[in-house]
C-alpha cells in the first residue's frame, strides 16, 4: 500500500514537470527562454517543450492599446502602434504648441529587445517625445503646421538609428494634432481672413482691368469697323458720283455729236447754239420765281439774242 502511494506522488510530481515543460506559442509570438539566469533560445510559433525549473521564460514589459502597462513572457513579432499623449514643445519662434504622434513599428530582435533595453515601451516613448522637441525645435510655427510630412520623415530617421540597437524597427511616425496657444490661433485667422480679403480685392482689381481692356478693345474696334465703313460709303459715293459725271459727260458727248450732225448743213455754229441753249435755260430759273418783278439781263444779251435767231433758224429749216 505504501508503494502505491510513492508510485502515485512520483506519477503526479512527473506529469506536473511534464506539463510545465510543454509551452505553445502563439503565431507572430516568440518567447525568450533563459537556463539557470542565462540566455539558452527562442521559442518559435507552435509547441515548444522546455526543462521546468531550471528554464523559464523571460518576462518582459509591454503596453497595451490604452497606454497601461503589464508584464508578460510573450514578444509581440507584429507591427505595433504607440499613441503618445499631448506634449508642449516650442518652436523656433518661441511659441509652445501641443503635439502628440502616433509610432508604428515592429521588433524584428527579440534577444536586443529583451536584453539592450530594460523597459522597450517607456524608452520608445521617451525617445520619441525628446526626438520631437529636438526637430520642432528647429522649425518655425508656419513650417510645423505646413511640414508634416517633413517632419514625419526626419522624426522616423532619428528613431530607426536610435532604436536599432534594441532590435525594433520604426516604419513611420504620423503626427495627429498640432495646437498652438489660443491667442496664436486668433491671430492666425484674423492673417487668414486678412490675406484672403487681400487674394479677393486682386482678383477684383484684375477683373476690372480685364473688363476695362476688353471695353476699349471693343471700342477701339468699332471705331476702325465704323471709319472703315465710312471710307467704304465715301469711296463708293465718290466712285458713284464719278460714273454719274462720266456718264453725264457721255450723255452730253452724245448730244453735242448728234446736235453738230443736225445742224452741219447750216451755217450755225455748235458752239453757238449749245450756248444759247444755256442762256435760255438760266433765263427760265430767273424769271421762275414768283416774287421777281426785275429781270437783270446780262451784258452780253446781244449775244444771247444772236444765238437764239441762229436755233430759230434752225428749227425753221
Amino acid at each position: 500500500m505504501g508503494s502505491l502511494i510513492i508510485f502515485g506522488i512520483i506519477a503526479f510530481i512527473v506529469i506536473i514537470f511534464a506539463l510545465n515543460g510543454l509551452k505553445v506559442v502563439p503565431q507572430s509570438e516568440t518567447k525568450v527562454i533563459e537556463r539557470l539566469g542565462k540566455f539558452h533560445g527562442v521559442l518559435p510559433a507552435g509547441l515548444n517543450i522546455i526543462w521546468p525549473i531550471i528554464d523559464r521564460p523571460k518576462m518582459i514589459a509591454v503596453r497595451d492599446q490604452r497606454g497601461r502597462s503589464y508584464m508578460t513572457s510573450c514578444i509581440d513579432l507584429r507591427e505595433q502602434v504607440y499613441d503618445f499623449p499631448k506634449q508642449n514643445v516650442i518652436t523656433k519662434d518661441n511659441v509652445t504648441t501641443e503635439i502628440n504622434a502616433l509610432l508604428y513599428f515592429q521588433i524584428v530582435d527579440p534577444i536586443k529587445s529583451v536584453y539592450e533595453i530594460e523597459n522597450l515601451p517607456v524608452a520608445i516613448e521617451k525617445l520619441t517625445q525628446t526626438t520631437l522637441r529636438n526637430v520642432i525645435g528647429e522649425l518655425e510655427l508656419d513650417e510645423t503646421l505646413t511640414s508634416r510630412d517633413t517632419i514625419n520623415a526626419k522624426l522616423r530617421a532619428v528613431l530607426d538609428d536610435a532604436t536599432n540597437k534594441w532590435g525594433v524597427k520604426v516604419n513611420r511616425v504620423e503626427l495627429q494634432d498640432i495646437t498652438p496657444p489660443e491667442s496664436v490661433r486668433i491671430a492666425m485667422e484674423k492673417q487668414m481672413q486678412a490675406e484672403r480679403n487681400r487674394r479677393a480685392e486682386i482678383l477684383k482689381a484684375e477683373g476690372e482691368k480685364t473688363s476695362a481692356i476688353l471695353k476699349s478693345e471693343g471700342e477701339k474696334t468699332s471705331q476702325i469697323n465704323n471709319a472703315e465703313a465710312e471710307k467704304a460709303a465715301v469711296l463708293l459715293k465718290a466712285e458713284g458720283e464719278a460714273k454719274a459725271k462720266i456718264l453725264q459727260a457721255e450723255a452730253e458727248s452724245q448730244a453735242i455729236a448728234m446736235i453738230a450732225e443736225a445742224i452741219k448743213n447750216t451755217k450755225t455754229d455748235p458752239a453757238s447754239y449749245l450756248l444759247a441753249t444755256k442762256y435760255i435755260q438760266t433765263l427760265e430759273q430767273m424769271v421762275s420765281g414768283k416774287d421777281n418783278k426785275t429781270i437783270y439781263m446780262p451784258y452780253e444779251a446781244s449775244n444771247m439774242l444772236a444765238s437764239l435767231g441762229s436755233i430759230k433758224d434752225i428749227f425753221n429749216k
